[in-house]
């Protein structure tokens, strides 16, 4: 684990986070500063820092990331209304911390395009 990554911090327990999911690969949380009703993070256990960073052994992972996002989707009662899933790599993607993960939004209309 990288001393800087608070991700890996928040997954080791050592930052508190609210789980709302974790198994063996990745862990859920929600997100501090959501964007809509219903914003988690999905992060995988093992450090990746970007989507580029991603392995050949690690495509069942990203499988598992998104059939976990589908379930809490159901699971909170917005699946049918929609979701989305988004990932941002590299900074000019959004992304501010750098080990992989995934955001899962719902409960709003979200427009297009995504900004």
């Amino acid at each position: 684990m990288p001393d800087n990554c608070i991700f890996c911090k928040i997954i080791a327990g050592e930052i508190p986070g609210n789980f709302v999911y974790q198994d063996d690969e990745i862990v859920v949380v929600e997100d501090i500063a959501p964007q809509a009703p219903h914003h988690y993070l999905l992060l995988p256990k093992k450090h990746i820092p970007t989507t580029l960073d991603l392995d050949l052994e690690d495509r069942e992972l990203v499988g598992h990331i998104h059939r976990v996002a589908a379930r809490i989707a159901r699971d909170k009662g917005f699946a049918d209304e929609g979701f989305r899933i988004v990932n941002n790599c590299n900074e000019g993607g959004g992304q501010v911390v750098w080990h992989l993960h995934f955001h899962l939004l719902g409960g709003r209309r979200m427009g297009w395009p995504p900004g």
